[in-house]
């Protein structure tokens, strides 16, 4: 092995042929040409000792080895540390302290804007990012080191620096306000699993919750599902009367205020969980500045912004 032969034009091409599956394709992205990427992959092989793509299994392209995701983790990394760097440079370049990217899962996004509106208030020479994704995604930036900060739920396994505590977060079933389940002061589980529930994809930590929740009362029974891809899909399905949805309250707090949805009451209900923040860093040393005193400061305003309900 000879890493220290390795270029960044390397590990960029390895990225581009992983991403794209061809070597056309990864040149045409990287205004190369074929041999050209052909070439580096070759030296960086060389440089490695081992193979890092191979052709796909259905003859569709390239993939990674398991030596090539090794390489395409550690590409990542590299890629999102000189993100970082060029970020807090152009952060002072223009007189601030730094720059920060908060990244939260997509059930945050209710309340996260005000959060940065109050950050800006109190520390205007912060440059903040905001990033949404599901918790899937959420937690593979934190691990590239692509946030510097995320708002979630349970805080992920794996190494973190730090898990603040910021606030309650609510989950419960919302309803149509004219549903026979609504009117009731209590559910029979048997009814409710009848009811077809409207869930989010694969990698939500609000589907993960839900299906925790109703293994509880279904006892081997599952209920219909039909899985929509946001919040906003899925509050507008209830209103319609395609179904109920298990959600964050925090989602729905104007809808319910209003009178345009309603909560299912009763035993177990609502779920509550808490909101943290996240610092993705391993070492206390890696984190920044400008990344410390954003944290400082959301922990300071106690989870001012959170939506209340009097539950």
């Amino acid at each position: 092995m000879r890493f220290d032969a390795i270029t960044l034009k390397q590990l960029r091409a390895l990225l581009a042929v992983a991403d794209t599956g061809s070597l056309t394709m990864a040149a045409d992205l990287l205004h190369q040409t074929p041999p050209t990427i052909h070439s580096q992959i070759k030296n960086l092989e060389g440089a490695v000792g081992e193979a890092l793509l191979q052709k796909a299994s259905d003859g569709s392209g390239f993939q990674p080895t398991l030596a090539g995701q090794e390489m395409l983790a550690a590409a990542q990394r590299i890629e999102a540390n000189l993100s970082h760097a060029e970020r807090q440079i152009t952060a002072l370049t223009q007189g601030r302290r730094g720059h920060v990217v908060l990244g939260t899962v997509s059930t945050a996004k209710y309340f996260v804007p005000r959060l940065v509106r109050l950050l800006q208030d109190r520390i205007p020479d912060v440059e903040i990012s905001l990033r949404v994704a599901n918790r899937s995604e959420v937690m593979q930036a934190l691990n590239r080191g692509d946030y510097d900060l995320a708002i979630m739920g349970r805080p992920p396994r794996g190494v973190i620096h730090r898990a603040i505590p910021l606030g309650p977060h609510p989950h419960g079933i919302v309803l149509p306000p004219d549903h026979p389940l609504a009117q009731e002061d209590g559910y029979d589980p048997h009814r409710l699993l009848q009811e077809t529930f409207l869930s989010r994809e694969e990698g939500s930590g609000t589907r993960i919750l839900m299906e925790r929740f109703i293994e509880r009362l279904a006892e081997g029974h599952s209920p219909n599902k039909v899985v929509m891809p946001s919040n906003e899909t899925i509050k507008q399905a209830v209103l319609a009367g395609l179904g109920i949805a298990f959600l964050s309250l925090h989602t729905v707090h104007d809808e319910v205020t209003s009178g345009r949805l309603a909560l299912l009451r009763g035993r177990d209900l609502p779920v509550m969980r808490h909101w943290y923040l996240i610092t993705g860093a391993a070492e206390a040393d890696h984190v920044s500045p400008a990344t410390e005193m954003c944290a400082q400061e959301i922990d300071a305003l106690s989870g001012v912004y959170l939506p209340k309900f009097d539950l």
